[in-house]
């Protein structure tokens, strides 16, 4: 025990002698410094101010989205779009592909229209404006059409295509309550069908606000939700890039 006490006071000496002449550890630092030098270094935050240093490409390429977006903005600019047509009640939301228009006839059906955005594009003959006329492309949305009488009733569906100034019918169908075809059979192509009972399914839809006047409404009304959309995905392009 003796020889440990003496063990320990003969390090002591030189455990002095090593703070002194070397560098003391951080809590002997405070000991040995004046006290003026004591200042609020220690608790004084540094401001380091890190910013991203974008490259050459990612710089150009938000330049490019910026001009991009001005030209849109200012060159057939999209407007608030209207919610409503004649019977039916617009609901659209932000992102979405398609459109779908609520409404009711009067003869108290209810009446569910879903309507894509462009989809493809259709070539009118030219027998329908003219011989001399050359095909002209026209955009193309795609209709599906249901209309029924009360909660769980059948109901008819129709297949339609929407071009720029008119509506036409592809298909008919008879979907039970269930939301399954009442009958397995599909029928024949709708052009196959007597022109007379086509006539007739045109004017069952144009009695219930379903016609060439809709079809116009839905391409001003996807044209400008297509605006919108392509605006949106171009600012949060550039706002990704940009962080």
């Amino acid at each position: 025990m003796v020889w440990i006490i003496g063990r320990s006071r003969r390090c002591i000496p030189l455990a002095k002698t090593l703070i002194s002449k070397t560098n003391p550890p951080p809590s002997f630092r405070h000991l040995l410094l004046p006290s003026n030098s004591l200042s609020t270094s220690s608790t004084k935050p540094l401001n380091i101010d890190i910013k991203k240093k974008s490259s050459p490409f990612e710089s150009n390429l938000v330049r490019m989205l910026t001009d991009e977006i001005d030209f849109e903005s200012d060159y057939s600019p999209p407007h608030q779009p209207d919610k409503k047509f004649n019977a039916f009640m617009v609901e659209d939301r932000p992102g979405e592909q398609f459109v779908t228009l609520l409404g009711r006839s009067t003869l108290d059906e209810n009446i569910k229209i879903e309507a894509t955005m462009f989809d493809g594009y259709a070539t009118v003959s030219p027998n329908l404006r003219g011989e001399n006329a050359e095909p002209n492309p026209q955009l193309h949305i795609s209709l599906l059409i249901d209309i029924s009488k009360s909660e769980g009733s059948n109901m008819l569906e129709f297949v339609c295509s929407a071009l720029p100034e008119r509506l036409e019918i592809q298909k008919v169908y008879a979907i039970g309550p269930d939301g399954t075809l009442s009958r397995p059979y599909m029928g024949p192509d709708f052009r196959g069908l007597d022109r007379r009972l086509q006539n007739a399914l045109y004017e069952f839809l144009n009695a219930r606000g379903v016609n060439n006047e809709l079809s116009i409404f839905l391409h001003r009304y996807v044209w400008n939700k297509d605006k919108l959309e392509h605006l949106q995905r171009l600012k949060l392009l550039k706002s990704y890039i940009e962080r």
